[in-house]
């Protein structure tokens, strides 16, 4: 099969073979979590549930505020103990949170709607369905889905991303070995949803276990195919994906849709399929917990909720004195000063690294390599937006096309000086974002 990839990018070690061939383990019941109610792009759910209140799994805990929301649930039985501010992972601020406390019987609500016939249900049915089961994209961005699988313009494909470029994370592929079937099922009612007549399931060359079983599953399925991309970062950006898969170029400033293209997660597919046929919220998912700094890293199936310490418990614990702890990817995750911050919904992974990992970079001036440019894969000028944000001049990072990074890392990574890239594209996004309200 022809693989096929997008202009630019880099080729960086994949080290997944910390995980790869790992089962995904249950964790166990953890004796307490502390769930946010801000786990979503949007506004923030309200709590029901009040302290002292019993709960169950699978129990709304927090109501959707508006159309961009989505409800959380808890994840464990027993009391809420607290609904207070706490440190959260992604922001790094004290935002609003339920803490329950475990009873240790893991008791699930009573009533759970299952439709297995779905092929008779309306996109609007379906959709209701996902929102109610606090579905959001699993591949970090925390987008509600059903705003996404409610588009106001013609979408013609589904893509499917299984692509997992980050190194060191295994739990997409580990998912697409052990629930296939399911994924598969998920894509079709998303297809459904949108009345897309074709899906397509992207993944990286470096998973071929995962790429043979999904071959054989697609194989029956007459609207739906397998594309193999070559092993490249960025290739799990929507928009990089989208130019790899179908040749179809999303413009500047647009979306997917605005060329017929819808693309999920395979971990959102799978929540779908849960959510739609069986009638589970989302109330855990799949993290991989990796690096040289843990003891036994792992695949886990984690409540959400669940603290980052407990889930490096889980794994055997600290394999030396350690450095650093990222939750996500060491290119896009976000560095965590406080272990007792909880697994939320976007949380693909956590990474620790010991300190003798660590090496200290030495920040140096530009020389115009223009190795930046060449790596970027939204052809973009970073070290012009870099030079023109350390200036504070908005207005020229704007022109540079600042609003259409992806803030991949990519540049930051091969530039010989060190300069922070990213971090001056986040703040002129910020200051450009302020200018627009005033």
């Amino acid at each position: 099969m022809k693989k096929v990839t997008f202009k630019a990018g880099i080729h960086l070690l994949a080290c997944k073979q910390l995980t790869v061939g790992e089962e995904i383990k249950e964790t166990s019941i953890p004796q307490q979590v502390v769930i946010p109610l801000v786990q979503h792009i949007g506004k923030p759910a309200q709590p029901i549930v009040s302290k002292g209140e019993k709960v169950k799994v699978g129990q709304k805990i927090g109501e959707a505020q508006g159309n961009v929301s989505v409800p959380v649930h808890s994840s464990i039985s027993g009391e809420v103990i607290d609904i207070c501010l706490h440190l959260h992972p992604v922001s790094g601020k004290k935002d609003l949170a339920v803490i329950i406390k475990s009873d240790g019987r893991d008791e699930w609500i009573e009533k759970r709607k299952i439709h297995e016939d779905y092929f008779r249900l309306s996109p609007k049915q379906i959709c209701n369905i996902i929102k109610e089961a606090g579905i959001v994209g699993l591949g970090g961005a925390a987008f509600p889905t059903h705003i996404k699988l409610s588009p106001h313009k013609e979408i013609d494909t589904v893509i499917l991303n299984g692509v997992e470029c980050e190194p060191y994370l295994s739990a997409d592929e580990q998912l697409m070995v052990k629930h296939p079937v399911e994924i598969i099922e998920g894509l079709k009612i998303i297809m459904q949803t949108v009345n897309a007549s074709w899906g397509v399931v992207g993944v990286e060359e470096n998973k071929p276990r995962a790429i043979r079983i999904l071959k054989k599953e697609i194989a029956k399925q007459p609207n739906i195919s397998l594309k193999i991309l070559k092993e490249k970062y960025p290739q799990g950006g929507e928009k990089q994906l989208i130019k790899a898969v179908l040749n179809r170029e999303v413009p500047s400033g647009g979306l997917p849709m605005d060329v017929g293209v819808l693309v999920d997660n395979v971990g959102t597919s799978f929540a779908i399929r849960e959510a739609v046929m069986r009638g589970i919220p989302l109330v855990s998912r799949i993290v991989t917990v990796s690096g040289w700094g843990v003891f036994a890293p792992k695949n886990l199936r984690v409540r959400i909720g669940s603290s980052i310490s407990f889930l490096i418990e889980e794994c055997g614990g600290f394999s030396s004195v350690p450095g650093k702890v990222i939750m996500g990817g060491p290119m896009m995750g976000i560095t965590q000063y406080n272990l007792e911050v909880p697994v939320v919904k976007g949380t693909s992974g956590i990474l620790v690294f010991g300190k003798q990992e660590l090496k200290k970079e030495y920040l140096r001036n530009c020389i115009r390599c223009s190795k930046c440019i060449d790596a970027c894969p939204m052809g973009l000028s970073p070290c012009m937006i870099s030079l023109y944000a350390e200036n504070k001049n908005w207005e020229e990072t704007k022109k540079y096309g600042v609003l259409d990074c992806i803030e991949c890392g990519a540049c930051a990574y091969v530039c010989p000086a060190k300069k922070p890239i990213v971090q001056y594209v986040k703040w002129a996004k910020v200051e450009i974002n302020k200018l627009k309200k005033n």
